[in-house]
């Protein structure tokens, strides 16, 4: 029996729910479809031509099964798994553990079917103190994934170093091969040297895949599979989710009319995206998406070399707290956005309101409701109150949070990004802007070199701080 599919609904995007001004015209929806349709024949034949891999590994049975293979023998003796990793090695394993596992899994021994997880995706010392002072003399029950395809991002690279040292220090020579894996290039790089150098277990990058299209790789799946998540559910729905975005019918292809509404708007005036979930457990799925929306739609040139400084600016929002602190803007402010919800239809678990106190009979009307009633009426309000601000809004709709349907989103905003650049005229897959921010944090950290030490001076004759300009 097919299980349920998550849905795009677009109703109100539409002139008719909005405006002609700020909504979408049947004319200018058939000129979208027009304009997208070919565009689905182009990447179904990238696809089949090995330039969009990212694409085939709901289907790549090896790298499950050897994540599989490493829980079987890593997850009895881990209590603790910890991911070193930032962006892309880091994102995806947040968003599927938020999603898919309990809010208090870390707290509560009764709700976890796997280790603690913890991901340190960022170097910020306090965080990680706080953090190696709890850990204590956990270290021979903690198992350290780091994540990195060269093994050249600084911020994994100086957790590793301080771990290593810690391991050294507290468990010896064997400290590192023991409780280290390493996620990363199996051919080459610094990682992947250190790697085979201790004898570390391994896991393998995918060749041609960005960390931002990684996380249905061994980059995502084996702390969720090692957390007791359905990684095979997971992918299924991936898999069931490609059938759907490669269909060469426009109005029956999701990832086709979702990027084709976010080209409509970008070019009409609403640069901004908004991303809202009704629903804490899809909120870091919101941060997944800005990586994967920022860093493969921000370009300077197009693919014909000219330059376009083109990009939608993802926005995080959370309902129902960001109605108290962002909807006044969104409403009131300049109406340069178009919202993306996430609604789930049945949440798996739900409470009732008490009744209301004697003093307070004015609350009655609230007394023995589902809190899911509450929070996706405070949806709908949302959006109707958009609406009359003529504010467009698209809803991305589950029937419930699962690896299924968590599998299903992922892979269609994935494609649904491979549709958006290619709508304009853009490379999604790479990110030549990240670079010189890492090459300026390799000279101020004074990595050798007569070029680093140039760039080093030139960097600091900008960035010190003038007294000049001190109040």
């Amino acid at each position: 029996m097919a299980q349920e599919q998550i849905k795009l609904h677009f109703k109100n995007v539409t002139a008719h729910a909005i405006d002609n001004e700020h909504g979408i015209t049947e004319e200018q929806f058939r000129e979208l479809a027009k304009k997208t349709s070919p565009l689905i024949k182009q990447l179904n034949k990238e696809r089949l031509d090995g330039e969009t891999p990212y694409r085939n590994l709901p289907y790549n049975t090896q790298i499950s099964q050897q994540v599989k293979e490493l829980v079987n023998e890593l997850k009895g003796r881990c209590e603790n798994l910890v991911i070193l990793g930032i962006g892309g090695s880091a994102l995806g394993n947040i968003a599927l553990q938020t999603a898919l596992n309990p809010y208090m899994y870390n707290l509560d021994d009764t709700q976890r079917t796997g280790p603690r997880l913890f991901v340190l995706d960022n170097v910020d010392p306090p965080q990680l103190v706080s953090f190696l002072d709890w850990l204590g003399d956990r270290l021979d029950k903690t198992i350290f994934n780091v994540i990195s395809k060269s093994g050249w991002t600084a911020e994994t690279a100086a957790q590793l170093m301080i771990i290593r040292k810690l391991l050294l220090d507290k468990l010896g020579p064997n400290g590192m091969r023991d409780q280290v894996l390493a996620t990363t290039d199996s051919k080459e790089g610094i990682l992947h040297d250190i790697a085979e150098d201790l004898n570390l277990r391994c896991l393998e990058v995918p060749d041609g895949i960005g960390g931002r299209f990684s996380v249905l790789s061994s980059v995502g799946l084996f702390s969720a599979a090692m957390c007791g998540i359905d990684i095979d559910a997971l992918l299924e729905g991936a898999r069931d989710m490609d059938t759907r975005v490669k269909c060469e019918d426009f109005h029956k292809n999701p990832a086709a009319i979702n990027a084709a509404i976010n080209y409509h708007f970008y070019n009409h005036d609403k640069k901004i995206s908004v991303i809202m979930p009704y629903s804490y457990a899809l909120k870091d799925l919101s941060d997944w998406y800005r990586q994967l929306w920022a860093e493969s739609l921000g370009k300077a040139r197009d693919l014909a070399d000219r330059e376009v400084n083109i990009g939608p600016t993802p926005v995080k929002a959370l309902g129902t707290t960001d109605q108290h602190s962002q909807i006044q803007l969104y409403r009131e402010g300049p109406n340069d956005k178009l919202f993306t919800f996430l609604q789930v239809n049945n949440f798996d678990s739900d409470i009732k309101t008490g009744p209301a106190p004697d003093c307070a009979p004015e609350l009655d009307f609230l007394a023995g409701k589902n809190l899911s009633v509450l929070l996706n009426n405070e949806k709908k309000a949302t959006e109707y109150a958009l609406i009359e601000s003529k504010r467009p809004c698209l809803t991305i709709i589950f029937p419930e949070v699962n690896a299924y349907t968590v599998g299903q989103f992922i892979y269609l905003f994935e494609v649904t990004t491979s549709f958006a650049g290619a709508l304009f005229n853009i490379n999604p897959y790479d990110q030549p802007a990240v670079e010189l921010g890492k090459e300026a944090t390799f000279a101020l950290m004074d990595k050798p070199g007569d070029e680093y030490k140039e760039f080093r001076k030139k960097i600091q004759s900008l960035t010190e701080i003038d007294e000049k300009f001190l109040v």
